[in-house]
């Protein structure tokens, strides 16, 4: 394994700068945002695109600091009800893809996106349980008629540019928010949708990351570290359901925290041991959404809490079986 940090924290500064800050402090690959969500402070894909002369400076960039580029990001909402939104975000992939496609590289980052609960709506309409009835036939509408047919196309347009691994990011508030959910589409659309394994979301709605890991096996292409602090108290009152923005770290159910503040070092070595038994074998990347500590704090804090429990070397002979 590798250890990666997503760079959108860095976004102050130049990539460069970025870089040899990382190379510093031991990073080995970075995830870089080109749109959606995430923005393109670090990558434009426009630029890029429009000039070889800049990829060839980027893989040089990359080569003088000895780091690797383990997937791009354009988090973002590709389904959305309202036309104009759905289709920037959509327009974020493709050039993400097409980028992709000219550093050799086989990984984007995305959400599945959340559509509206009728072709009239203007919002996104999550669906949590199935009473009244009305939900049921809404979460039909939704991955039949929008998600399934949608991802279809953008998985056929990824392979044809040498993506073959579209990487979800399972969150609650999209389609695809848990295993289950991502084995739907996956077994809809085909093998090259799997998952952006990112431990915080799953730890708040009750799920074992470790048993996650076991039950999504190879459809693992890229891991965030990241992690969430359950308040027991808060949690013992009103539920892991928590619409309170993050800021309101006092009263909230669940905060996300740097890597180690949420869970101790134990369950991280078992999240790592998991990887490793279903062959998981590529990037640890950090994404930075603690708000009780300074991005510089928090990301080191992590990278020297994973320089402890991940797993860096080949597995060794068995010498003693």
């Amino acid at each position: 394994m590798k250890l990666g940090v997503f760079t959108v924290l860095l976004s102050d500064r130049s990539l460069e700068e970025a870089l040899k800050y990382l190379s510093g402090l031991g990073v080995q690959a970075v995830e870089i945002g080109c749109g959606g969500f995430p923005g393109d402070a670090h990558l434009k894909p426009d630029e890029l695109l429009s000039d070889p002369g800049k990829i060839t400076a980027l893989k040089d960039l990359l080569q003088k600091y000895n780091i690797e580029i383990s997937a791009l990001s354009c988090h973002g909402n590709p389904v959305h009800p309202q036309k104009e939104i759905a289709d920037k975000f959509h327009r974020d992939f493709e050039k993400t893809v097409l980028l992709a496609e000219k550093l050799g590289i086989s990984r984007v980052i995305t959400f599945s996106g959340c559509p509206g609960d009728s072709p009239s709506s203007r919002y996104p309409n999550w669906v949590t349980c199935p009473w009244p009835d009305d939900f049921l036939r809404i979460l039909e509408y939704q991955w039949n008629e929008v998600l399934i047919p949608y991802w279809q196309k953008a998985s056929d347009f990824a392979k044809d540019h040498g993506v073959d691994k579209i990487c979800f990011e399972m969150h609650p508030g999209f389609c695809v928010y848990n295993p289950e959910t991502l084995k739907k589409l996956r077994n809809a659309v085909g093998d090259s949708i799997g998952a952006n394994f990112d431990p915080s979301h799953l730890f708040w709605q009750g799920i074992d990351p470790v048993e996650a890991i076991i039950d999504l096996g190879p459809a693992i292409y890229h891991f965030h570290a990241k992690d969430t602090k359950i308040d027991a108290r808060n949690t013992s009152v009103n539920g892991v359901l928590d619409t309170k923005h993050y800021s309101d770290e006092l009263h909230r159910s669940w905060i996300f925290r740097t890597v180690g503040y949420g869970h101790d070092y134990g369950v991280w070595k078992e999240i790592v041991s998991a990887l490793r038994k279903v062959g998981y074998d590529h990037v640890m990347s950090i994404e930075h959404e603690d708000s009780l500590m300074s991005p510089s704090e928090g990301l080191e804090k992590a990278i020297k809490f994973l320089q402890e429990v991940m797993i860096f070397e080949p597995v060794g002979k068995m010498y003693w079986a």
